[in-house]
């Protein structure tokens, strides 16, 4: 069995995935971590030329449910390279309808849409909770966000008994047969001493007599019992709901299992396994001896939403946040103490000694972006659809991805400078025998998908493509990827936290090192 000081980091990787049944309480846990790390929060609509410093910690979101942070080198100037870290905090979900309000034989329901390319038949038979963020009228007249979380289970999507058919092949239709159960008929008469039309009746006069309305009322368009327990879990009144988006978990809780405490058991592995990797190997890279001391990069991580649907949204990689962020930091003055002189610094940041016209596109020449998104484990039990040579391991270190096609970005550069990395990586507290990480460094892996198999891709192709920057796709090893319960390694969260830390730490180092026009 492991020793306790090697579960820590699964012990706390586990602790963020319980905190994060969504892509909004996901930034929300990762902002809470980046805080007590002393990072500053900005906002992209202010300017940051006066106050952003070398040195200086910083992280701004957008839409609540992406998340840019990033550390200045005390030694930055215009047009040096940048270190990126970039992930997604969206994973497949069902998220409930407009109007949602369903009745069927007796059963109160819930319509929901689905988001992603989910194995849906995995969310049969599951104790369902919703979480999200809803919009409610505020004291003073305005309208806040606020996170929503109904823990208990409220909705099951009941499967067909093999009596009736339901067996092999598993078949089902995903708009009239995926309405998850949320009740009885008859209960909520008897909750409420109303009948359907009743209620219905009641929440038409009460819209009435609060005067024209554009749409129906949240009460009007879902269960009114559903927007008691959102506007609870909102600290509000029921009225003060004016719009949601909620989607459906699992609210079995993530866990550490496996005869040795070698797996993580989890939702949404897919890919808040790499975002948490992003944001701790941030952290550790800024707690290591000197800091930022003497680095001449900026360290950045770019969490984003959207990646299961293709990523084009406002707050999506295939959005203008990663490209407008960089093109602010790259014109950022220098520090006093990256210049040779008192006189020099004044020069150079009046422009004279640095054309910070072409800083954005002088950056991005020298950057670089590992694109992290949870890899492919082998599955014992089907062996054949992976090629012979390349069957990642769990727990056996982060996987590096290839496709020749550019599913993914990663290409020799990018291996060769991952690998000088994982050299100098911090050593897993865990090793299993004959590792030959024992000495030193992280192991990593090589993955390439079958000729006749298909590929999935990340947010790395179109992000490099968009920046221009060089790019490499890595992940750590799951099992049953976009399932509502995925599997993982244990010791491989450790192993991506210190790679990507080593990343950080020396990418400035290493940059100058790996030539190619």
């Amino acid at each position: 069995m492991a020793s306790n000081s090697s579960m820590k980091r699964a012990e706390d990787f586990v602790d963020f995935l319980n905190a994060s049944p969504t892509p909004f309480h996901a930034v929300q846990s990762a902002k809470q971590r980046l805080e007590k790390a002393g990072f500053k929060q900005i906002k992209e609509r202010d300017s940051w030329s006066s106050s952003l410093q070398p040195g200086g910690k910083y992280y701004l979101t957008r839409n609540a449910s992406t998340v840019v942070a990033f550390a200045i080198g005390s030694q930055w100037k215009p047009g040096n390279p940048i270190s990126m870290v970039g992930a997604h905090t969206d994973s497949p979900c069902l998220r409930i309808k407009p109007v949602s309000k369903r009745t069927a034989d007796g059963f109160m329901q819930v319509g929901v849409e689905t988001y992603g390319g989910g194995l849906w038949h995995t969310w049969f038979d599951r104790d369902l909770g919703v979480a999200g963020r809803a919009m409610v009228k505020g004291k003073d007249g305005s309208m806040e966000m606020r996170l929503v979380r109904v823990k208990k289970p409220i909705l099951r999507i009941p499967n067909l008994a093999v009596h009736f058919g339901g067996s092999v092949p598993f078949e089902f239709n995903k708009e009239s047969q995926l309405f998850p159960i949320t009740g009885l008929v008859s209960a909520e008469l008897n909750r409420t001493g109303k009948t359907a039309e009743e209620s219905k009746k009641e929440a038409t006069e009460k819209a009435a007599e609060a005067g024209f309305e554009p749409l129906k009322t949240p009460t009007q368009r879902h269960h009114p019992y559903l927007i008691t327990l959102i506007a609870k879990e909102a600290g509000c009144k029921p009225d003060d709901i004016l719009d949601f988006e909620l989607v459906l978990y699992d609210t079995q809780p993530p866990c550490i299992g496996g005869l040795n405490d070698e797996f993580v058991f989890s939702a949404r592995l897919d890919n808040l396994g790499m975002t948490y990797c992003a944001v701790e190997g941030l952290i550790q890279s800024l707690a290591a001896p000197g800091g930022l001391k003497g680095d001449s990069t900026i360290r950045l991580i770019a969490c984003f939403d959207h990646e299961e649907i293709g990523s084009t949204s406002a707050q999506g990689a295939d959005s203008s946040m990663l490209p407008s962020v960089i093109r602010r930091l790259s014109c950022l003055p220098a520090s006093p103490s990256s210049a040779d002189s008192e006189e020099s610094y004044d020069r150079m940041n009046n422009g004279d000694l640095v054309d910070t016209s072409t800083a954005y596109e002088q950056s991005l020449s020298t950057s670089f972006l590992v694109s992290a998104d949870m890899a492919h484990s082998v599955n014992p039990n089907y062996g054949g659809k992976y090629e012979p040579e390349h069957r990642p391991e769990m727990n056996a270190g982060t996987v590096l991805k290839i496709n020749a096609n550019v599913r993914y970005a990663t290409n020799s550069p990018g291996i060769v400078l991952l690998q000088e990395c994982a050299k100098r990586a911090k050593p897993a507290s865990y090793q299993p025998p004959g590792s030959k990480s024992s000495n030193g460094g992280v192991p990593l892996q090589l993955f390439v998908v079958r000729n006749d198999m298909p590929c999935g891709s990340t947010i790395g192709p179109m992000l490099s493509a968009k920046l221009g920057a060089r790019t490499i796709d890595v992940g750590n090893p799951q099992l049953a990827m976009h399932s509502i319960r995925e599997t993982s390694g244990c010791h491989d969260v450790e192993h991506g936290v210190n790679l990507f830390d080593s990343f950080f730490e020396h990418y400035g180092e290493l940059e100058k090192k790996i030539l190619v026009d």
